[in-house]
């Protein structure tokens, strides 16, 4: 099993010798991330100055949970009217890049981590507004239910509770197999929790058709109970799953993955089983070749030594 980064590797290979090591160098390509989330790193103009342009399905939703502000705040001095086609674009002259080496490493660290950061915000939002409801010092706040179409007719909803958070994702299953393997692993995530060494880990509920009550009301939703191709999965966060600090950036990071993970697991169990198949089938070939029957090849002569050829 591969283990899926949270940043995309292919922006943090490409920038490092023009942004740490500052090399200018001609680029013009477009990167590709989960979700149809697309880049396009560039330099039309000259080869110290640096475009970075993403687009992503649901920016529009973002911005209404902080995503323009979360811009603002980690890439500000960088920020310019976005290029045509695209949601965002960052510039980066060469030239007036810090000295220091530890902080343009930073900075290409964080520029591979721009869909994690932009996707991390409704979370953020939810986990504050949760907190709010344990101060007995602020007055309880009406949580707003966030909802991110990241994909085509899939979506994640978050809102924040009395006690908790709860997020639930909707996931197609676009053929039967995927549908059948889907429903074994989701099961098994609620089954798992049952196990001493791992309950305090989040409690997951998954239904298929109908979904979850919290947003049963959406009109979205209102005609997809007879649909078999989406499933609902529920996490639900206590404090203790998002405590501030790195339990929360990880546990955030973690969670934007799990579609892409159980995707991931689909096919390659999927694979396997193709390659048991093909494996058996050898075997059961073998086995036919070992049954024929030898062709023996006799001679027969006549009674005056002649020998009898069949045509």
């Amino acid at each position: 099993m591969i283990l899926l980064d949270y940043h995309n590797v292919v922006i943090e290979e490409t920038l490092n010798q023009p942004i740490v090591n500052l090399e200018p160098t001609v680029l013009d390509m477009t990167v590709v991330d989960f979700d149809g989330v697309a880049y396009h790193l560039s330099t039309p103009e000259s080869k110290s100055v640096i475009k970075f342009s993403l687009i992503m399905q649901c920016y529009k939703e973002l911005v209404q949970w902080g995503a323009q502000d979360m811009l603002q705040r980690e890439y500000g001095p960088y920020c310019v009217p976005k290029e045509d086609g695209y949601d965002v674009t960052l510039e980066f002259d060469l030239q007036k890049l810090p000295e220091d080496k530890s902080q343009r490493e930073e900075l290409v660290k964080k520029l591979a981590l721009i869909k994690r950061n932009l996707m991390a915000q409704p979370f953020e939002r939810a986990f504050e507004q949760q907190a709010q409801f344990e101060d007995e010092k602020q007055p309880n706040p009406t949580p707003d239910l966030m909802q991110i179409h990241y994909r085509d007719q899939e979506a994640i909803y978050i809102q924040a509770q009395l006690d908790r958070v709860t997020v639930i994702f909707t996931t197609l299953f676009k053929e039967e197999t995927d549908r059948i393997f889907g429903r074994v692993f989701l099961q098994e995530f609620v089954d798992a929790r049952r196990r001493p060494a791992i309950q305090n880990a989040p409690q997951v509920l998954y239904s298929s058709k109908e979904p979850p009550l919290e947003i049963r009301h959406l009109p979205e939703l209102q005609n997809t109970s007879e649909n078999e191709d989406i499933g609902y999965v529920t996490f639900v966060l206590f404090p203790r799953h998002f405590a501030k600090g790195d339990v929360r950036e990880k546990t955030i990071s973690q969670i934007q993955l799990f579609r892409d993970y159980l995707h991931y697991h689909i096919k390659c169990s999927k694979a396997y089983m193709h390659s048991r198949m093909r494996a058996r089938v050898q075997e059961f070939l073998k086995v036919l070749n070992r049954a024929k029957p030898e062709v023996q090849n006799v001679e027969k002569k006549t009674i005056t030594g002649k020998t009898v050829i069949r045509s």
